[in-house]
């Protein structure tokens, strides 16, 4: 949802702009060919591929961008970090928390099943400070109850009692540790229905095993939690008629989006049983999308993992 993005943030020459999800670049270099030379696009990613990707991609390119391999729940630290001015402010922020194609298709880590890889799915170098979870850890030692809270959850599946009890089953036999034996975990035990990825009705379902990877991919990255500490952060950092874009693939990260673009488009949090505001809560935020904007049908045909996007944009006030 590139032009979309674009025509929200509108980025002009000068200005500061942030790029909260790096990944394959294209929100960074764009902006940073419309803000030039004057102005400085802060772009982060907590995976290295990206930022080596990125550098690779615009050697011999005059763009004022500075890369940062960090986590987005830190925002106001690494902004601190990177820009001298005290109290510097952006224009613009951008969030878009879809995977890569880089990601996807990197044969070190099991993003996707459709390769049998390492059953990794840490966007950055695990270590005990990093506050992700090793997805091998989730897999094999979690208990099965906690298994199936984080499928149905995260991942929205309606088998996940079966495919719980499934990976418990295969694991006791030895420990799961590449994308196929997992793949094979969850075959085994949802319905023949289920495992047919064909088009019906004009429609194509989507693979078996998408709904529990997903799951395991933001258990791993504490993707939901990462995003509530930093959307506060963003809006801190926005200047007046500022603008924070989020697009998200997953109902759980849009009702994030949603109800915190609407508490903070309100004066006043208290009940309404209250005669008085007891809160002292003051809007900071007006939003642009009263209704969420998805991708076009030309988007979706030549992109089929946009499919489940949404574009939500908020301005500071």
């Amino acid at each position: 949802m590139l032009g979309e993005v674009i025509e929200y943030l509108d980025p002009k020459p000068g200005q500061n702009i942030i790029d909260c999800t790096l990944g394959g670049g294209g929100y960074t270099v764009e902006i940073a060919e419309r803000i030039g030379k004057k102005g400085k696009i802060l772009a982060i990613d907590l995976d290295k591929m990206a930022i080596n990707n990125l550098e690779f991609r615009i050697k011999n390119l005059e763009l004022n961008i500075k890369s940062v391999c960090g986590n987005f729940k830190d925002l106001q630290k690494i902004v601190s970090n990177e820009f001298k001015e005290k109290e510097v402010k952006f224009r613009g922020i951008v969030f878009d928390l879809g995977l890569s194609s880089a990601q996807l298709q990197d044969k070190s880590r099991g993003f996707a099943f459709q390769m049998d890889a390492p059953l990794i799915m840490e966007f950055g170098i695990w270590n005990a400070e990093s506050g992700m979870e090793r997805t091998g850890d989730i897999v094999n030692k979690w208990r099965q109850e906690d298994l199936e809270k984080i499928i149905r959850e995260y991942g929205e599946e309606r088998f996940a009692g079966r495919i719980a009890r499934g990976i418990v089953e295969r694991r006791k036999q030895e420990p799961i540790k590449t994308t196929g034996e997992l793949v094979e975990a969850i075959g085994g035990v949802v319905p023949a229905a289920y495992k047919r990825n064909h088009h019906r009705g004009g429609i194509r379902k989507i693979h078996f095993a998408t709904r529990t990877f997903q799951a395991l991919r933001i258990a791993t990255n504490r993707e939901l939690e990462n995003l509530e500490q930093a959307l506060p952060q963003a809006v801190d950092l926005l200047a007046p008629g500022g603008r924070v874009a989020v697009v998200s693939f997953h109902s759980l990260e849009d009702r994030i989006v949603k109800r915190f673009f609407k508490k903070e488009s309100k004066d006043c949090l208290c009940p309404p049983t209250l005669p008085i505001c007891q809160c002292g809560h003051k809007a900071r935020l007006k939003i642009l999308t009263r209704k969420v904007i998805k991708p076009t049908e030309e988007e979706v045909e030549n992109n089929p993992r946009a499919r489940s996007a949404k574009l939500r944009v908020a301005e500071k006030v």
